[in-house]
């Protein structure tokens, strides 16, 4: 096991990683207030680990109630958020209660901002399933749940207590799940670890193969990376923003389709590849470093080109962003592999120009 710290003062919290860690309950107990947790799971996850995680808690003396949410992103709303108070509410849940958030990125969040809400706030952990949740989305404190107008823009800000990535788990996900997972991954060496993508590049197959040792030292980098630029902004008033790179498009991706119709890695995976175009438009980005950032998405099983929705449905989505401000739509951009910066200037038809050409 290797564990890193978030250092947030007095909420920082540290991110073990290591495979077989979910059979080990001593690493849960000393997170808890009082010995009582709702784990928090999908229909999915729920039947590979709910069952023996609940075993051995319980063998400690711990209560343990159990919520178990619908799979996927169009999931992801006030509707299914109750199904989790609902469960509290009625095993009279109370505010030393630690929620247990077991599964992807959707159960994640939605735990999260459960935690942040329930009573004003009870304490959470986040023990991610996915390569994206292990790489991205446990770790940082961003919970929410989606709108029908635009993705993530109801939520809060609120921090775990401790993030246990097993990656054991990943031996179950899906072909599809570990590619839209590998986006995330990339997104780290594009926007501030020049040294990583190249690692990347000589080792991708090796990440695809599901190797282990691969996969630990891809985590733990990534991990590194979150970890760090989390430290240092926490609520996203600078530099925490860099981590949307290809997310403003992807969003608008994910909106426009149909929560569910494609996985947000992999409409991160699109989306990073319109912020290139458009980078490489404005003479930023070498049209060669454009081809080595496809080329790599290409090789992790992810698209590189969006859906056709027409520009103009994209930038009526992407208005709705968490990045508008001013009326100005702030977009995450590259000067380089591993240079990523905030730029507010991109006119309406640059913009345009740039998802025609990256739309299939």
């Amino acid at each position: 096991m290797r564990t890193l710290n978030v250092a947030l003062g007095e909420r920082s919290y540290p991110i073990n990683i290591g495979s077989g860690l979910l059979g080990d309950p001593s690493l849960i107990l000393p997170f808890l207030k009082t010995p009582r947790v709702a784990i928090v799971t999908n229909d999915v996850v729920g039947p590979l680990y709910l069952d023996s995680l609940q075993a051995a808690l319980r063998e400690c003396g711990v209560r343990v109630h159990a919520v178990t949410l619908p799979d996927g992103e169009e999931h992801k709303n006030w509707q299914t958020l109750n199904l989790i108070f609902d469960t509290l509410l009625a095993e009279r849940c109370e505010r030393s209660t630690t929620l247990l958030a077991l599964g992807g990125g959707v159960v994640g969040d939605m735990t999260g901002f459960a935690a942040a809400t329930y009573q004003r706030g009870v304490p959470f952990i986040q023990i991610p399933t996915t390569l994206l949740s292990q790489v991205d989305s446990s770790v940082g404190g961003k919970t929410a749940i989606n709108h029908p107008l635009g993705k993530n823009m109801i939520g809060a800000f609120y921090q775990p207590r401790l993030v246990l990535a097993d990656t054991g788990t990943l031996d179950t996900l899906p072909d599809r799940e570990l590619a839209a997972g590998l986006a995330e991954v990339i997104k780290y060496g594009l926007i501030r670890d020049p040294g990583f993508f190249v690692w990347l590049e000589a080792n991708i197959e090796r990440l695809v193969a599901r190797e282990p040792e691969a996969l630990a030292f891809a985590i733990e980098r990534s991990c590194v990376n979150k970890a760090e630029v989390v430290a240092a902004d926490e609520t996203e008033q600078g530099e925490r923003a860099l981590l949307n790179l290809g997310h403003t498009f992807g969003h608008a991706i994910e909106t426009g389709m149909g929560y569910g119709a494609w996985l947000h890695g992999e409409a991160v995976a699109a989306g990073t590849m319109m912020a290139a175009e458009l980078s490489c438009r404005l003479g930023w980005l070498p049209a060669a470093e454009v081809s080595r950032i496809e080329a790599l998405h290409r090789r992790a099983g992810l698209p590189v080109q969006g859906p056709r929705l027409g520009a103009g449905r994209y930038l009526e989505l992407m208005a709705h962003d968490k990045k508008v401000e001013a009326g100005r739509l702030r977009l995450i951009l590259l000067r380089g592999i591993g240079q990523a910066v905030i730029h507010a200037d991109a006119t309406p038809e640059a913009i345009a120009a740039a998802i025609d050409a990256r739309c299939a």
